[in-house]
């Protein structure tokens, strides 16, 4: 079957996406009230998923044992992405006080970056963290360009590009300086590749709207680069990529599903513009999404990545 599947909200567009697809499964809204609803990360121990409500300038948290939803920190910096780390502790990017922070299992605060080569950074987006500790960030100018999701300022940078942090030094070193606006990363599972979004577009005529892949070379730096897909839609925002390297990205009209070459195998469609995504549960077989106003999850025949 081909098309979009009446009743679920399933748009296949190649046979391979049909496998991903559980028959009765639907997808559910598991609460609403945010401004944007950015950064979902999944905390296995606790069994409850932390996003960020970044207008609002919070962090709240579902429960699945009872499907609560209660604010996790107000304020929060106005976070946008967050990840979690071998630990289990949140990592977060804050755009109001342009840093990548950690928080630790008593509550504390530790800042991971701030600062690269003496200057502050931009606004940090989104986290990933690798196999070996280091934290990947993206840090394109969104969060000091007005005062809705931080604060208006000038950019001592004067561009915006992808950075790594040392898990050893804590030394923060630029990976990518040819990015427009990067935004969502992922690393894929056999942590060879970077993919990278680029959504220059939002502020730039004719600007990107496209994933890019990188080779993730032993030293810590990046190789290639090439653009694997470009998105029909909107923008790729944030996105993950499950246990058979598909991408299952942002987008205008809800989740592209993509193939590791970039190729569209199906779509997740949702009635809001779509920010980011994250695999949880504990087969981590369900997908959370995070649409404009709203918290959503569907059940999926595939698994994400720890």
């Amino acid at each position: 079957m081909f098309g979009v599947i009446e009743g679920t909200g399933f748009e296949v567009i190649e046979p391979d996406f049909a496998e991903c697809l559980i028959g009765h499964a639907r997808v559910e809204r598991l609460w609403s009230g945010s401004r944007w609803a950015e950064g979902p990360a999944w905390f296995a121990a606790g069994r409850y998923l932390v996003w960020s409500d970044i207008p609002n300038n919070r962090l709240l948290r579902w429960d699945e044992t009872d499907g609560s939803v209660s604010v996790f920190r107000d304020p929060s910096n106005n976070a946008n992405g967050n990840t979690v780390d071998r630990q289990g502790r949140l990592v977060s990017c804050e755009h109001l006080t342009r840093r990548v922070t950690r928080t630790e299992h008593d509550g504390s605060i530790t800042v991971l970056a701030d600062r690269v080569d003496g200057k502050q950074l931009n606004s940090p987006n989104d986290v990933v963290i690798k196999s070996d500790g280091s934290i990947w960030f993206t840090d394109p100018s969104y969060g000091i360009m007005m005062d809705y999701e931080g604060a208006r300022a000038e950019s001592d940078i004067g561009a915006c590009h992808v950075y790594r942090i040392d898990p050893g030094s804590g030394s923060v070193t630029r990976v990518a300086d040819d990015y427009v606006k990067p935004n969502g990363l992922a690393f894929s599972t056999d942590e060879s590749a970077l993919y990278i979004a680029d959504t220059g577009g939002t502020h730039q005529a004719d600007g990107p709207a496209h994933i890019r892949k990188h080779s993730v070379n032993e030293d810590g730096t990046l190789g290639g680069g090439a653009v694997i897909a470009e998105c029909s839609n909107g923008f790729f925002d944030g996105f993950r990529v499950d246990r058979d390297d598909r991408i299952w990205t942002s987008a205008a009209d809800g989740v592209h599903c993509l193939s590791a070459s970039g190729e569209l195998l199906g779509k997740i469609l949702i009635p809001e513009f779509v920010a980011n995504v994250c695999f949880g549960g504990p087969k981590l077989n369900r997908l959370f999404i995070c649409g404009t106003t709203s918290l959503y999850s569907v059940y999926l025949n595939v698994n994400g990545v720890l």
